[in-house]
């Protein structure tokens, strides 16, 4: 009796993906209930951890034993458990490095409106669009200051790579103030106009007074395409912004960028690139499902693509700069 043709595939794959939902519930437990703080103070057995915690030694052994098996914590013979390099890294509450802002939005804001996918499919249109001020506001409200870290580290690779003296910065749809307060940290002659909503901006103004920056930043309140951003700007920064506006914003506010920036000046771009043919890499593709999902019209879209709109928005010199982000920077110059 012949074999059949496909004995070589298993389902092993569907099977992990059909759990893939819980390894950042799992994450989002260990942050909220504090194991990654408690055992940055040294390693812990179960017991231990439950005395710091309050959390119950059977919920902690279950979460804990599946951070092993998931290489974010290790358990040495004695039953002490610690932190991996990256977990110490990057899930420690004090670190500056901390990425567990997305993570904590996980079961609350991102799971409930992905399981409405099926329906948003079928019609295109998302449950609420975050992009809209209306239905967006007090989402950016809770989610921004989270996800400082992300990009923390691509705004001074940015800042180092302009060597900034005398400069007056444009940061549009500001959020945390993440990409000007990096920028105004790399030259103290370096001044900050911040673009939000109403509702955002109270966020920027208290994360730019923990910089203690305050006397440098300007605020504008208003959407994106309707705020008067002012010109004569040397750099303008555009931190995860365009996946949520959709092709058309995007267009109209890479021009609107281009009269604001001063000859010479420079557009700074961070997104969530795919490649030419819309196939990879896995990332932007969920990226863009996600979007989907928030967004009346949003997307990734390619390196290739965001350049076309530059140039035929009149900027020159569309290029990519490497960076410790989800994706490289792109830059390019009002001529």
């Amino acid at each position: 009796m012949n074999a059949p043709a496909n004995s070589h595939v298993n389902p092993q794959r569907i099977m992990q993906l059909a759990w893939s939902y819980a390894a950042p519930l799992i994450l989002e437990s260990a942050i909220r209930t504090g194991v990654f703080d408690t055992l940055d103070e040294s390693p812990k057995t179960l017991e231990q951890v439950h005395t710091a915690t309050g959390a119950s030694t059977r919920g902690l052994a279950a979460i804990m034993n599946a951070l092993c098996g998931l290489e974010f914590l290790d358990c040495d013979n004695n039953g002490r458990y610690s932190l991996t390099p990256e977990s110490a890294a990057f899930l420690v509450r004090s670190k500056p490095s901390f990425m567990g802002g997305l993570i904590l939005h996980t079961s609350g804001q991102i799971i409930p409106k992905w399981l409405h996918l099926n329906e948003i499919v079928r019609t295109g249109k998302p449950m609420a669009a975050v992009n809209q001020q209306e239905t967006g506001a007090e989402f950016f409200q809770q989610f921004v200051a989270d996800i400082f870290p992300m990009s923390y580290a691509p705004a001074q690779t940015l800042a180092a790579e302009l060597k900034l003296g005398s400069a007056r910065v444009l940061d549009l749809a500001a959020g945390s103030g993440v990409w000007g307060i990096s920028l105004a940290q790399s030259s103290p002659q370096v001044e900050v106009t911040a673009v939000d909503w109403p509702g955002v901006l109270p966020v920027t103004k208290k994360t730019v007074a923990r910089f203690g920056l305050e006397d440098r930043f300007t605020f504008i309140a208003g959407d994106l395409l309707s705020a008067n951003f002012g010109s004569s700007y040397n750099v303008a920064t555009l931190g995860h912004i365009l996946h949520s506006e959709g092709e058309a914003r995007s267009h109209a506010l890479l021009e609107k960028v281009f009269t604001a920036l001063a000859p010479g000046g420079t557009i700074a771009i961070a997104e969530f690139l795919v490649n030419p043919d819309h196939k990879g890499p896995v990332t932007g593709l969920l990226f863009a499902v996600n979007m989907l999902v928030n967004t009346d019209e949003g997307n990734t879209w390619s390196f290739e693509e965001i350049s076309a709109w530059l140039k035929q928005a009149g900027y020159i010199n569309p290029r990519l700069l490497d960076s410790p982000g989800p994706s490289p920077l792109i830059l390019a110059t009002k001529p």
